[in-house]
């Protein structure tokens, strides 16, 4: 056997008259292939600790790229022959080792997890783990066993949710998350000869001193009476259960108002800094607010502290083998505080891609804060729910649902993970929604959009919020005068935040401000208006666009007045709007008090029995749990294209309306610019994501620089009030 190991190696030397290279430097630096194999094992087993499985991650690391060892990738790599497969070796040999979960891993850690497919795939036609597992390939990689020793691992002690096979799932995802971002990080290590320094930010402890400081500075915890008072009730709640429970599953349901988001996040830094854990993601429903929300966060803790992820452009990896630029400069969360979306959060734990995946051994061991946890999306509400749970009891995570209408998920919860029990940081709700009171309902019925204008023109003061981004440029249309503004997802967030920070100072000043927006102006935007109209929505949208109305208790509740009105007919909705809709009107058309908890309870009870089946319509939990039946072969590709929040494929197009996106342009036009993920930063303020048919429309003015991402090249396209102009616009703003 030494023989021929050896007689494989000569024939590899003789090929290549080099050592064996997994990587080489444009200045001709070489890595070997055992020195990027061992760096590998040694993160990865580094990022698999919190969930117990660094022994199995560590002997993926070791095999990832042992099909490097092959005579034909040599020669690619040193003569520039074709490339070619180099991960199917070692899925080959890691399964006899660590089974198929780390087969998975290795197959995928370039091309992204495969469905799992039958043991009799073909290998030409299947695109399955079975048949990469099934292809022939030749065995001169062989000589790996010169260099690097597998042996079997030490398994993770799982517990075992559901009927298991979602169980499994997750976690052979997990693990591919920890190779991944190994890979990633070794691989650009080396590439930058060390150049590329990736920050990780100050201790969670500083973080607490930090946050110390800004709550003592402000004196937040001095409030003896009303509205100031309460909010330091909720506080002090908040330092008081974060500092002494165990990691687990908790509710924080505070009106309004309340203050939740400092008060969440001293709960979370108490909790963490108890229980030694490594960052808080705070998880919020819209791109709109991500900024505003960080921003807050980077002035308590320090922007070199805080992380602002979302969906912006993306690339395809599903079929790269190299490591390209733009897979470099993709996100690990290595940061004490990440702000990031709902879509970013979930799809990326339901993705394949190693792109998306690499972040996902992050949320092991932090805490996850689900800001307006109501808005998680109804047709994919138990797989989100179910993985929610995965990281509570099996990665060592503590989740908080945040929000001023508590969605009733509990049920949920028992079918998929019984014995866990959330825990109300806040108790005493009743009380504090009696407390934080400031706004009355009335209903109007139908309102055509003529006679809606009418009433916005007659007030000073008046936010309306609409449910489809044309009723809202419709409506804006029709405003007369001074002051009149317009807020949608066709704008981009630099723009928006331009508009909101222009209003905030009409609405302080007294001046005239009439706004129409979709509802991305609903969750977390700081603003406050006399008067607020809003077409029938789900009752937590009602709720929520009630909190833009005197939101500091200025006047007297009778004096503040939200509207709810019905839209014209030709303003389709679709069924994920409509249902919510419905449900509300149902509890709530003779009630007067929209937001007293006892509805809310009833209106999502309703909301999520009536749904049924549709709370996992694409069926991704039942086709995860029949893959333990079926010798753990799993969807995962085919999963990951059903898991799509927003439904339709979005282009990203950046819009050059001043000198620093004229820059950007400039720069993306360039053969030999290689953006990384601070450039994706700041490119996110100046871009719309469209639809495949808008795109269609926009394609004669548009530069294409790669798949998922454009610049538009006709400025008057763009409109300083109203943003991207779309004749065929049936966007609803959902996820803006």
């Amino acid at each position: 056997m030494v023989y021929i190991v050896d007689q494989m190696e000569e024939d590899v030397k003789m090929a290549t008259e080099k050592p064996p290279a997994a990587h080489i430097r444009e200045d001709g630096a070489t890595q070997t292939i055992e020195e990027h194999l061992e760096n590998v094992a040694e993160l990865a087993a580094k990022f698999a600790r919190p969930f117990h499985a660094e022994s199995m991650a560590y002997q993926c690391g070791l095999a990832h790229d042992i099909g490097k060892y092959s005579e034909k990738f040599q020669q690619h790599i040193w003569n520039g022959g074709e490339r070619t497969d180099h991960s199917t070796a070692g899925a080959k040999e890691i399964i006899k080792f660590c089974g198929i979960p780390a087969a998975y891993c290795i197959a995928g850690h370039h091309a992204g997890l495969l469905d799992g497919g039958g043991r009799f795939d073909s290998s030409e036609t299947s695109g399955t783990l079975w048949g990469r597992l099934n292809k022939k390939i030749s065995n001169s990689y062989g000589i790996y066993k010169k260099y690097i020793r597998l042996q079997k691992p030490e398994l993770p002690p799982l517990t075992p949710l559901g009927h298991h096979g979602f169980t499994v799932s997750f976690f052979i995802r997990m693990l591919f998350s920890c190779l991944v971002d190994a890979d990633f990080l070794d691989t650009e290590r080396f590439m930058s000869g060390g150049k590329i320094k990736r920050e990780s930010g100050c201790s969670i402890e500083g973080l607490l001193k930090k946050l110390d400081g800004f709550i003592e500075q402000n004196g937040w915890l001095n409030g003896r009476d009303g509205v100031n008072g309460k909010r330091s009730e909720i506080l002090k709640t908040c330092i008081e259960t974060g500092s002494k429970m165990e990691k687990g599953l908790f509710t924080l349901t505070v009106p309004t108002g309340g203050g939740k988001t400092v008060s969440s996040m001293a709960f979370a830094l108490h909790h963490a800094a108890k229980h030694d854990m490594k960052r808080v993601i705070y998880v919020i429903p819209y791109c709109s607010i991500i900024e505003q929300t960080a921003d807050i966060f980077s002035g308590i803790f320090g922007r070199e502290n805080v992380l602002a992820h979302y969906s912006g452009a993306k690339h395809d990896d599903s079929k790269n083998e190299e490591m390209n630029q733009k897979r470099l400069a993709a996100e690990n969360w290595d940061m004490p505080v990440v702000v990031t979306t709902a879509v970013q959060f979930f799809e990326s734990l339901f993705s394949n891609r190693p792109s998306a995946c690499r972040k996902l051994h992050s949320i092991a061991d932090s805490v996850v804060i689900f800001d307006e946890a109501q808005t998680l999306p109804l047709q994919y509400l138990k797989p989100c729910v179910d993985a929610i749970a995965e990281l509570i009891a099996n990665y060592s995570a503590t989740c908080v649902l945040c929000t001023a209408t508590q969605p009733a998920l509990q049920p949920l919860f028992d079918i998929y993970a019984p014995k866990l029990r959330p825990t109300e940081i806040c108790p005493n709700t009743k009380e504090l929604f009696d407390a934080f009171r400031r706004v009355h309902y009335e209903q109007l019925g139908k309102l055509s959009d003529e006679e809606l204008a009418n009433r916005l023109n007659a007030c000073g003061q008046v936010l309306c919020i609409v449910s489809t981004r044309k009723q809202a440029k419709n409506v804006y249309g029709l405003l007369k005068g001074d002051g009149c503004f317009h807020l949608s997802t066709l704008m981009t967030p630099e723009h928006r935040r331009g508009v909101i920070k222009e209003i905030r100072e009409r609405l302080k000043n007294g001046k005239p401000c009439r706004t129409v927006s979709t509802s991305l102006i609903e969750a977390g935007v700081d603003i406050d208006f006399p008067t607020v109209y809003r077409t029938y929505a789900g009752l937590d949208s009602e709720i929520q666009a009630g909190g833009r109305c005197n939101r500091e208790g200025k006047r007297p509740a009778e004096e503040s007045t939200v509207y709810l009105f019905r839209s014209e007919g030709r303003y389709k909705l679709p069924d994920s709007l409509k249902r919510p809709m419905r449900e509300a009107y149902a509890v709530t058309y003779n009630k007067k008090d929209i937001t007293a908890p006892e509805e809310i309870k009833a209106y999502f009870e309703n909301l999520y029995r009536d749904t049924g089946s549709e709370l996992d319509r694409n069926n991704i939990v039942g086709s995860f749990e029949d893959g333990i039946k079926n010798n753990l072969s799993f969807p995962f590709k085919t999963n990951a294209e059903r898991f799509c929040i927003i439904e339709n494929n979005t282009w990203t197009v950046l819009i050059p309306r001043d000198e620093k996106s004229s820059r950007m342009a400039s720069q993306l036009e360039q053969r030999d610019f290689k953006p990384n993920k601070e450039f994706y930063r700041r490119m996110g303020q100046y871009c719309v994501n469209v639809y495949g048919n808008q795109f269609k429309e926009l394609s004669p003015s548009l530069a294409v620089v790669d798949e998922k991402l454009a610049v538009l090249t006709v400025p008057n396209l763009y409109d300083s009030d109203t943003g991207l102009s779309i004749t065929n616009d049936g966007g609803f703003g959902l996820f803006a």
